[in-house]
């Protein structure tokens, strides 16, 4: 089993699984954040729900925080050994049925940024500015403000929206290399899995692209 895991296509099955797990927890995450676009107080009671199942919340922070280490890790890994074994590029980048799209061919810096997004994401949210409200009798910490000033902020609405572009096409390269990965190759599926993945991914960056979006041009 040791041996499997450390080949190629065992890591890519682990890139496969790591990446089920965090697609699963963005799209998620981006429906109960949109509930900012209905409600304050049913977006900051969804948070404190969350937060005020400590064992929970704990076992599922464990969770996302080791498959992010390990999808890292992992393609870092794949992406230096795919490099080793190429003695010499193309001068010309193949065209056709051949060619690569542009999200397959820059993974690595798009993951690169939207891993410096999700740190820079946790500083501002989980570790920002704590306000505080009442809700239905219960004092939680005002999640819906916080949002509300770091989104009428141009700077980061700008850097947002960019990033969240760029995990539009790695998430739809993704979604796609994740079915390969566990073996969908047959050629007839392939434009299904392909639209699949496309949409999977417009819904959820569009999901979040419509919170600043909204605090920043109707909220204001």
């Amino acid at each position: 089993m040791l041996d499997f895991l450390k080949s190629t296509v065992g890591r890519k099955y682990i890139m496969g699984l790591t990446g089920l797990v965090w697609m699963g927890f963005v799209l998620a995450h981006m429906a109960g954040n949109m509930l900012i676009l209905f409600s304050t107080d049913a977006f900051n009671a969804y948070g404190h729900a969350i937060v005020s199942n400590k064992p929970l919340l704990f076992v599922a922070e464990t969770v996302l925080l080791l498959t992010l280490i390990v999808h890292v890790t992992t393609a870092i890994s794949l992406t230096i050994e795919n490099r080793a074994a190429k003695k010499s590029r193309y001068a010309v980048q193949p065209t056709g049925v051949k060619s690569t799209s542009w999200a397959s061919r820059n993974m690595g810096f798009q993951g690169s940024l939207i891993l410096c997004f999700i740190i820079l994401h946790l500083i501002t949210f989980k570790y920002g500015a704590h306000y505080e409200t009442t809700v239905n009798g219960v004092v939680m910490r005002d999640l819906a403000k916080l949002m509300f000033e770091v989104f009428t902020q141009p700077g980061y609405v700008i850097w947002y929206v960019v990033c969240l572009i760029l995990l539009m096409f790695h998430l739809s390269h993704g979604v796609h290399s994740v079915f390969q990965s566990f073996g969908f190759l047959e050629r007839k599926m392939q434009a299904g899995l392909k639209t699949f993945a496309w949409i999977y991914a417009l819904i959820v960056v569009g999901g979040f692209l419509s919170q600043p979006l909204y605090v920043f041009f109707i909220h204001q």
